[in-house]
């Protein structure tokens, strides 16, 4: 009896040991997780559906307001297909004495209504280069950024300079040396001085495109009348077409020039452009009137299948108005480039063509373009109507009021395409 009550109280013992010890165990470590949440899938499943939905909203529109721009990295790059070279409209003018104003308007004339970067390639004498610089400096933020420019010294390759340099207007032979100084530079547009865009210059840069495989340069011919036309009437040298041609306003392809051998009136063999312009001056200088337009009139003479002729109203002097009406063009379409020739800005035998420069130079570049430049010109106009060119002023209207349209149109649709609101 003795026996059993001591094992009975050795089994109660070790009973409460256990009972202790699984006490301990419970407390030290917490209690396993049920099996059902213990996957941390299901949870995660619906943070992984929306992180798609993160990368997909709305990417911001161009600011033409036009197709979407695909959004970029951070840090990542623009890429461009072309370089910004290639991508710039080139224009190019030669500025010597007094030409200093009016090439500044010009210039502005370009920027107001052209779409596309445009890159200026300015001529001039050194002392006017820090005139140059200041002035454009002073133009606003939003029409700078529109344009590059180089300003590059009075230089000529070949022959005497100082001779070169008096041919008719001052520097004005510059000009038959851009295929050699802008190496660099495919294609470009030259113009005079006294030049005026009414249109952007995006659009004969287009003409560009209508070459063919032979044609390298273009240009508006001299006169739409042969009788009454100078060449025809008066030249003593050979000249392209009928009427000849003006150089004011000079579409190029360079690449072309400088690879192209040209006939000529010297020797039987080609020529490149370089070794030809200084003997071809030599032998035809004492017969020349305006200078290195009777060269470039010379030189498409023996090679007219390298010429392309645009339309009149590419390049409309006061000698299609002045006499009446001759420019069918400009009647149809209106005036896209004005050339104020003679001197017609500073005086006032065509108060049309200085109606037309003065309202462009006094307009303030971020005004209202109808307020500040189309009603003033209207009313300018007025003045003008004792002048056979002041009677036809639609001629002179029609382009610049449809350009003006569309910057307007263009302005509006860049505002609403940064405010929109998705």
């Amino acid at each position: 009896m003795r026996l059993s009550c001591k094992v009975a109280a050795a089994l109660l013992c070790l009973g409460s040991l256990l009972l202790l010890y699984l006490l301990a165990g419970s407390a030290a470590a917490p209690p396993r997780p049920p099996p059902a949440p213990s996957a941390p899938a299901r949870p995660a499943a619906p943070l992984a559906r929306r992180q798609p939905r993160l990368s997909r909203s709305p990417p911001r529109r161009s600011p033409a307001g036009g197709k979407l721009a695909t959004a970029r990295k951070p840090g990542e790059q623009k890429h461009s297909k072309e370089p910004s070279s290639l991508q710039c409209m080139h224009l190019a003018v030669v500025a010597c004495g007094d030409r200093l104003e009016e090439t500044l308007i010009m210039l502005k004339s370009a920027v107001l209504f052209s779409n596309r970067r445009l890159c200026f390639h300015i001529f001039a004498e050194d002392s006017l280069k820090p005139e140059f610089e200041k002035k454009l400096k002073e133009w606003p933020s939003s029409y700078t950024k529109k344009f590059e420019y180089n300003i590059y010294p009075i230089t000529f390759s070949v022959g005497n300079a100082q001779e070169w340099k008096k041919l008719f207007k001052p520097c004005a032979a510059q000009r038959l040396f851009l295929p050699v100084i802008l190496k660099d530079v495919d294609s470009l547009l030259y113009v005079d001085t006294d030049v005026l865009f009414l249109r952007p210059i995006d659009d004969i840069w287009h003409i560009l495109k209508e070459f063919n495989s032979t044609q390298l340069a273009a240009m508006a011919p001299e006169h739409e009348i042969p009788k009454i036309g100078w060449y025809s009437r008066f030249a003593r040298h050979p000249y392209y077409g009928t009427t000849g041609v003006n150089s004011g306003v000079m579409l190029m392809n360079l690449t072309r020039i400088r690879n192209t051998q040209f006939k000529n009136s010297m020797i039987p063999s080609g020529l490149t452009w370089e070794e030809m312009l200084y003997p071809l001056y030599q032998k035809y200088k004492n017969y020349i009137t305006w200078g290195d337009q009777d060269l470039l009139n010379i030189i498409f003479y023996f090679n007219p299948e390298c010429l392309y002729v645009f339309p009149c109203q590419w390049n409309y002097r006061p000698d299609h108005c002045m006499y009446g009406s001759n420019c069918k063009g400009a009647e149809e379409e209106g005036v896209s480039i004005l050339h104020g020739n003679r001197g017609v800005y500073h005086d006032d035998k065509q108060p049309t063509f200085k109606a037309l420069y003065e309202v462009i130079r006094d307009f303030p570049f971020e005004d209202n373009l109808f307020q500040s430049l189309y009603y003033p010109l209207q009313s300018k106009f007025l003045d003008t109507v004792h002048t056979l060119c002041g009677r036809i002023p639609q001629v002179f209207l029609k382009q610049i009021e449809k350009t003006m349209k569309k910057v307007y149109e263009n302005r509006v649709i860049v505002y609403l395409g940064a405010n929109h609101r998705y």
